[in-house]
């Protein structure tokens, strides 16, 4: 039973409260300043109730991992849908993504800093389908039916607007509007660079390479 004068939680509703309550705690404190317990004492009920819903830790992190990839897919195809050609959607992606990791830095973290175990967790993976699929669709429709190159250039794609999100979000002040607003557009012509010399992606062939 919730404690006296708490009004966060509602009875039947537990499990999206502790969601909730999660991802508040991580962003106040990162992930490593977050427990079950803490998470129970916050919301006035006894620290064995999470165990009805959540088996660990780790499987409360999961469920706080789909809904970022809820909220990161909102806020990333958006974007791409006001264009039609596959560079200019990868590029929209980019840029959104590196808004996505400054605006929701604790989320941002939560799907690729905690090093949740994806193959014991399914459902991470099923939020994280549609969000692929976009991405994915623009990679094939360049690489022109070239299987190898759509994976080099998805990996290349993917490094480039991580990398400059976690160049961004590299030391202990967040960084302000001017700063996002760089490093947004610096990811967004980088991946245009990238569409730009993609052949260079590819893998050459292994006939008539000295070994």
């Amino acid at each position: 039973m919730p404690r006296p004068g708490n009004k966060r939680y509602h009875h039947g509703d537990l499990r999206a409260a502790l969601i909730e309550t999660a991802a508040e705690l991580i962003a106040e404190r990162g992930l490593r300043g977050f427990s079950l317990a803490e998470a129970s004492r916050r919301l006035g009920v006894a620290v064995s109730a999470p165990y009805a819903h959540f088996e660990d830790r780790d499987d409360l992190l999961a469920a706080v991992a789909v809904r970022a990839f809820e909220l990161i897919h909102a806020a990333l195809v958006p974007p791409m849908d006001e264009f039609s050609e596959p560079a200019d959607r990868l590029a929209a992606m980019a840029r959104a993504y590196v808004r996505f990791a400054a605006g929701n830095r604790p989320m941002f973290e939560v799907l690729y800093v905690s090093g949740l175990d994806k193959s014991r967790h399914p459902e991470i993976e099923a939020a994280e389908r549609p969000l692929n699929e976009a991405f994915e669709g623009c990679v094939r429709a360049l690489a022109d039916g070239d299987d190898d190159l759509a994976v080099e250039m998805a990996v290349a794609f993917e490094a480039t607007a991580r990398g400059h999100a976690m160049l961004m979000l590299d030391g202990e002040a967040a960084p302000d509007r001017s700063a996002v607003d760089v490093a947004a557009e610096r990811a967004a012509r980088a991946t245009r660079a990238l569409v730009e010399s993609r052949s260079l992606l590819a893998i050459p062939s292994s006939r008539g390479v000295q070994k």
